[in-house]
């Protein structure tokens, strides 16, 4: 899903005993962790679950039975968006309370889930989504929730004395653009990017990077300035904001592609985390972002979940 949609909830539900379904109940209360009173409430990801009713009316046409709210164990019914489609850290919101989607779907209990015992199969594994509460308060039957997708934010900053002169185009910068908002979209996420050029200039690259994270950004990836000449000054400003380094992806890219050219050994990119934004450092050619792009962005959506404490593996 990528865009804002307005739910309505059918019903909320509450069960006492896990493995069975949740009955309606007027209202439910969404505390620091889940629904209060619910045997599925605590502190993980999956403290409150939510199944849409286009989900529920499909797999009752397929089973030929006819279900209620409640009897696949979610806590809150919903109609209006295929809820299965939204994304980890998507939310839903109203002026009452504010959810979190954790988590797509589940492993199916097989035996010891009712519905599963009944028709051999279960819609909620596959369909039904998960939250955690992030503003506590009031839900009942009748609310209206508004779905936000989350959106991804991403800073490029390259650093060159000659790009940023006009003395000729900067390619690297708008080449790492292009690959994150091609991977994004391809992965159903909505994204944005903030770029910025500046010179090789310790003071300015600090001040850009430093913003990036006081605005929340989710990644920041420079390009430039990792070499060993006198006006490479990337990772010696960088690597010193880092609260976390994560060496591991560069030295892989040094290694991969310095085999056949050793001169990639002489880069100094670096990789960390300042509190919850990425911070990549990489070279300042087109050929060297594809190289390091290619790896790195295999491991972006994981990272984000494991900042934001999703264990999703």
């Amino acid at each position: 899903m990528t865009m804002e949609t307005v739910i309505k909830v059918l019903s909320v539900n509450i069960s006492v005993k896990k493995g069975t379904i949740k009955k309606a109940v007027e209202n439910i209360n969404l505390t620091e962790t889940g629904v209060e009173n619910d045997a599925h409430s605590g502190p993980w990801n999956r403290m409150v679950s939510l199944l849409g009713a286009e989900s529920i009316e499909k797999f009752g046409a397929e089973s030929d039975r006819e279900f209620i709210y409640g009897e696949f164990a979610e806590n809150i019914s919903t109609r209006g968006i295929k809820l299965y489609e939204t994304k980890p850290l998507d939310k839903f919101v109203n002026e009452t309370v504010e959810l979190e989607v954790t988590q797509i779907g589940k492993k199916c209990h097989g035996s010891n889930c009712q519905i599963f015992q009944e028709v051999g199969n279960c819609v909620m594994p596959k369909e039904g989504i998960f939250a955690r509460v992030i503003k506590q308060g009031t839900m009942r039957a009748g609310d209206e929730l508004t779905y936000k997708p989350r959106v991804i934010k991403t800073k490029v900053i390259t650093l060159s004395d000659r790009a940023f002169k006009g003395i000729y185009k900067d390619k690297s910068g708008k080449q790492i653009e292009q690959v994150v908002n091609g991977f994004w979209d391809k992965n159903g996420r909505l994204s944005s990017i903030d770029y910025a050029l500046i010179p090789d200039n310790e003071d300015d690259l600090r001040v850009e990077v430093k913003k990036a994270v006081d605005e929340g950004f989710d990644f920041v990836f420079t390009s430039g300035g990792t070499g060993i000449g006198p006006r490479d000054i990337t990772p010696d400003v960088v690597k010193p904001m880092f609260d976390k380094e994560i060496p591991g992806i560069m030295d892989l890219i040094r290694m991969k592609y310095g085999t056949e050219k050793p001169t990639a050994l002489i880069s100094r990119s670096v990789a960390g985390l300042i509190g919850q934004t990425l911070v990549y450092c990489l070279p300042g050619s087109t050929k060297a972002v594809d190289e390091y792009m290619g790896e790195i962005m295999k491991t972006v959506e994981h990272s984000l979940y494991m900042i934001h404490r999703l264990d999703l593996h």
